[in-house]
């Protein structure tokens, strides 16, 4: 298991502090829209999606950053079975540009691991660069027999053990484990995407 590393947060004269606590339902709009400034409009159709779709968040693991009463940051993590070992899907991460400069992603991913560690979880898992997680102690070391339903570029696929040995064995379909999401809360999501601009 990585020790997690202590974020430092150097604050310039025109750095505006941040942050970081619970995503709240005030957050869905701005969320959204900084996750298509992020991502772009086709967001909805990748394959880690497929992970998320009518599901909540692991409890406690959706986090905003906030800067000046403006969302500038966010982070969830789900409920996965990692070939039958429960884990977390971590992702999407998101900061809004001009935030990027201040550690912010960096404060939100430390948040996110010491919270899913305090809760008790055993490892987590996600797609994306490994030159910026590996900071974080992710690796691709035990994931090469995990697979995403749909195409995925193999290096990408890293993970994490919270805990030792939490992810030996780890081998098949990385799939949806989390509780669904209630319909009435799915309803209001949908409704308020609704209002949001996407991106070009």
């Amino acid at each position: 298991m990585t020790a997690l590393r202590k974020t430092t947060i150097a604050l310039t004269p025109n750095a505006a502090p941040f942050a970081i606590r619970a995503e709240r339902a005030s957050d869905v709009v701005a969320r959204e829209a900084l996750l298509d400034a992020c991502f772009g409009a086709n967001r909805l159709t990748r394959t880690c999606q497929r992970l998320r779709d009518e599901r909540a968040p692991a409890e406690g693991l959706a986090l905003s950053a906030v800067a000046r009463g403006k969302l500038v940051g966010t982070v969830r993590l789900w409920h996965v079975s990692a070939g039958g070992i429960p884990a977390l899907m971590l992702g999407p991460l998101a900061v809004e540009e001009s935030s990027r400069q201040f550690g912010v992603g960096a404060a939100l991913m430390d948040h996110a691991l010491a919270a899913a560690t305090a809760r008790g979880h055993r490892a987590v898992i996600l797609l994306g660069d490994a030159p910026y997680y590996v900071r974080f102690g992710f690796s691709a070391e035990k994931t090469g027999a995990l697979s995403l339903p749909g195409p995925f570029e193999r290096d990408r696929l890293l993970g994490l053990e919270l805990r030792d040995g939490g992810l030996d064995g780890a081998w098949g379909m990385i799939s949806a484990s989390g509780a669904p999401m209630h319909k009435a809360k799915a309803s209001r999501a949908k409704k308020a995407l609704q209002t949001v601009p996407h991106a070009a």
